[in-house]
């Protein structure tokens, strides 16, 4: 399941909700950062992947991990609107941070983000560990039971250094 530390490109983000000023990578150093890639109108990450971020969110609030939703849009663009997903995450209860992915150049259905990443669709979940490299890379729905092995490893190795 996990893979060798790797580094992401940076995030390409056009607005960022829930939050006073933008997340650089270099404030969430030391924490453990699980980024949850979704679209507000994907029924798997309507049923799946959006209760799963609020449970990780919940579960390991103030034990070094960070949850950051990544609203990458690449269709229905018209629907999807920023007033939109502020209603969305209003109704759905979602506190943590969320950043709207850079819608991508023109002609190209896919945001900037999603496409420097090599993400396949959502939803889509990307984990951190604590020095910032990439440890897990997952597509579609991933059981709970083995998002929290991976995250407690994370934070025993945290705990470790």
């Amino acid at each position: 399941m996990l893979r060798e530390p790797d580094v992401l490109p940076e995030w390409q983000i056009a607005t960022w909700l829930n939050v006073e000023a933008p997340l650089e990578w270099r404030e969430l150093r030391g924490q453990v950062v699980l980024v949850h890639a979704f679209q507000m109108l994907c029924p798997s990450c309507v049923a799946h992947g959006i209760p799963q971020a609020l449970a990780v969110e919940r579960t390991f609030r103030g034990e070094g991990v960070r949850v950051i939703g990544l609203h990458s849009v690449f269709e229905h663009h018209e629907a999807m609107t920023e007033v939109a997903l502020r209603a969305f995450l209003h109704e759905y209860r979602i506190g943590f941070p969320v950043a709207i992915d850079r819608p991508g150049p023109e002609g190209d259905r896919l945001p900037c983000t999603m496409a420097a990443w090599g993400l396949r669709g959502t939803p889509s979940l990307i984990l951190f560990d604590a020095r910032g490299a990439l440890r897990l890379h997952h597509f579609g729905r991933i059981e709970d039971l083995a998002l929290g092995a991976v995250i407690g490893q994370l934070l025993t190795e945290a705990r470790a250094t």
